[in-house]
């Protein structure tokens, strides 16, 4: 039986999206996926005002196409009269045929409708101070999706405009292209074959091509054999594909790391909407060992979990504000950990394209909804690329290593939101501060230039939210296992990322917090960690007494190892108590440190584990009223208790003040 292509008239119109992006009264952001090139009108209808409708023509929609059959659409609009501020704003995308008729979101993408809804709506809030949040989303994780337990919370308040958040806030690692499931490849190689990805060739493989990878025994599980077995490559071997063995977070495993364009454009596809799952089915395992094939039928079992919440996901990003930063395994395991690390990836030409392949797909997907405006140069580069695919479907390799040399020198994917409060995004990932003695210890999470233009950006804000992918004050026990592994050249081995294990960037920051012209409290949100927590901080100083609150959210799809956890927590409450010596040899010894308890706890937990997602509610002056985990595994919500609340003190063993 002869097979034929597929053409745009056999796919959907829309394979994903629409997702709400940076939203403000004079502007809209969104972002979508079109099989073609849509026409496509915006339809925007206030409670109690006129309906509007806005033709999305070049001037608000630019297509950038991807594929023989995947155009991303990029829509920002900007309005002439500004929308209506704290009330439901309904609205619709109405998508044009050719014979001229007109067809609504309820019918091309009904799955995105709340029930009895014939459209789908956005609330601008006028203040930001009420964010959901979190981070690590992992499709084979076992857990359940912490972002379809968003849904659930927000359908219970579609139509109360005052409830509705002022925004999701991602914090990192919204897709894994470091850690993917043997299933969940073969469904990318399969949307990639449907929509016609295009291809690219490969230096310093020994594949020549995109389409010899896909082709290569090795392609599942032993990406590692893609490298010529030189010396030379050992280490590269182990950055990106030998996994490693990670005793205080997890066991890492790169074996499927993605590596081409195509390759993490259909997992965005993947991971964002459920169109795609239909246009591929169940995946179909290669050929493989014994020992793989019961791997993938364990991943298989997960990934069907992940399918199932799926559409909720969808359906919460086409309905809130969603935001996003990267962490590292948007890119890859350890991204610019070390000098030596930076050294070692960036000195190889697959290694290199592996890493900016990652990165410009963020810049697609991720990024350029946080601050299209400073996307233009980039986009036009990147239409540039696509659009200079051969008749075969290939990039050419010169222009693509020509933008991704400019996306690896690119310094503002970090942002600001001029709300009250003010939302600083922080890049803890691109502008780093190396060690200046051993090229293999961590670096500083930000350098000192990019430290002293976050100081300018919290110059006389009475309050500020910022966003740090990794919590600035984390558990002081694995701060300290991190910081001897260091020491002893296992930085991999750990994760050994945290603000304090770098003086000069941990003491640049502690010296921002106690200036007189900076506020006088924050609220840090982070993830990264898989298990959450909520921690009130003082910052003691002669002039002023800053207050900070580090609550952590993760992971939405992602949990730390129980019993390990466990043993961390109560390790640390016993070491790091409020009378403990060790707590005069930490860099925290100007700082009280006071933890929140969560209130389901038992024998004193301070750590909570359970993928989920966060929400914080801020008062007028800045200040958390509420901190809670929404549990995705269907346990009722973990509030985390003031160290002050009666719940709170009648259950400590010990002081609630506390070194950490």
């Amino acid at each position: 039986m002869t097979m034929h292509p597929p053409t745009a008239a056999s796919l959907p119109p829309v394979l994903a999206g629409p997702i709400l992006r940076r939203l403000e009264p004079g502007r809209l952001v969104l972002w979508l996926v079109g099989s073609a090139p849509l026409n496509l009108a915006l339809v925007l209808e206030p409670d109690g005002e006129p309906c509007r409708r806005i033709d999305l023509d070049e001037r608000h929609c630019r297509t950038l196409r991807v594929g023989r059959h995947a155009w991303l659409h990029l829509v920002e609009v900007a309005l002439a009269e500004p929308l209506p501020q704290d009330r439901l704003i309904h609205y619709d995308l109405l998508l044009a045929a050719d014979d001229g008729a007109e067809a609504g979101m309820a019918q091309w993408a009904p799955h995105l409708l709340h029930a009895g809804a014939r459209r789908p709506n956005l609330v601008l809030r006028s203040r930001a101070d009420n964010i959901l949040f979190g981070s690590c989303r992992k499709p084979h994780h076992p857990a359940p999706d912490g972002l379809a337990r968003a849904d659930a919370l927000l359908a219970e308040q579609i139509i109360q405009a005052d409830a509705r958040p002022f925004m999701l806030m991602l914090c990192g690692d919204q897709v894994y292209a470091d850690d993917v499931a043997g299933p969940m490849l073969a469904a990318v190689h399969a949307l990639i074959r449907r929509l016609g990805l295009y291809d690219e060739c490969l230096e310093g493989a020994v594949v020549a091509d995109s389409e010899e990878l896909y082709r290569h025994p090795a392609s599942y599980y032993r990406r590692e054999d893609l490298l010529p077995a030189f010396k030379s490559n050992e280490a590269l071997r182990e950055r990106f594909f030998g996994g490693v063995e990670k005793p205080i977070f997890t066991t890492a495993n790169a074996h499927n790391h993605l590596v081409t364009l195509a390759e993490v454009m259909a997992m965005y596809l993947l991971v964002w909407s459920p169109i795609p799952w239909k246009l591929v089915g169940d995946p179909v395992m290669p050929a493989l060992d014994e020992q793989y094939s019961d791997r993938w039928r364990r991943e298989m079992h997960a990934l069907q979990g992940f399918r199932h919440d799926l559409p909720q996901a969808a359906r919460l990003f086409a309905h809130v504000q969603t935001l996003m930063i990267f962490d590292d395994h948007d890119i890859t395991d350890d991204w610019n950990l070390s000098a030596k690390w930076a050294s070692t990836a960036y000195g190889h030409p697959f290694s290199r394209r592996i890493v900016g392949n990652a990165l410009l797909a963020y810049m697609l997907c991720q990024g350029w909804g946080n601050r299209p405006d400073a996307f233009t140069a980039l986009l036009d580069d990147a239409t540039a690329l696509t659009a200079g695919a051969d008749s075969q479907g290939r990039l050419a390799p010169a222009n693509q290593d020509a933008l991704i040399n400019r996306l690896l020198g690119f310094d503002k994917w970090d942002y600001v939101l001029r709300t009250s409060p003010t939302v600083v995004v922080l890049d803890t990932r691109t502008r780093r501060w190396r060690s200046r003695g051993l090229q293999s210890r961590p670096s500083g999470l930000m350098d000192w230039e990019s430290l002293i233009e976050l100081q300018h950006e919290l110059l006389d804000e009475t309050a500020t939210v910022i966003v740090s992918p990794t919590p600035m004050f984390g558990v002081k026990l694995i701060e300290v296992i991190q910081r001897i592994c260091s020491f002893a050249g296992h930085a991999l081995t750990v994760d050994a990322e945290n603000w304090m294990a770098h003086r000069g960037a941990a003491s640049v920051m502690l010296n921002i917090f106690r200036h007189s012209r900076t506020p006088g409290n924050y609220i840090i949100l982070s993830g990264d960690v898989h298990y959450s927590f909520a921690y009130e901080v003082q910052v003691r100083d002669r002039d002023r007494t800053p207050h900070i609150w580090q609550i952590t959210s993760s992971g939405i799809k992602n949990e730390f190892p129980r019993r390990l956890l466990d043993w961390l927590d109560r390790l640390n409450r016993w070491l790091y108590s409020p009378r403990s010596p060790l707590n005069w040899f930490t860099q925290r010894r100007d700082l009280r440190v006071r933890p929140r308890l969560p209130d389901q706890r038992h024998h004193g937990e301070r750590l909570w584990n359970s993928s989920g997602i966060g929400q914080v509610w801020i008062d007028t002056q800045g200040r958390p009223v509420r901190i809670v985990q929404h549990n995705a595994d269907g346990r009722p919500s973990t509030e985390f208790l003031a160290p002050d609340s009666p719940e709170s003190t009648t259950a400590l063993v010990e002081p609630p003040s506390s070194s950490v």
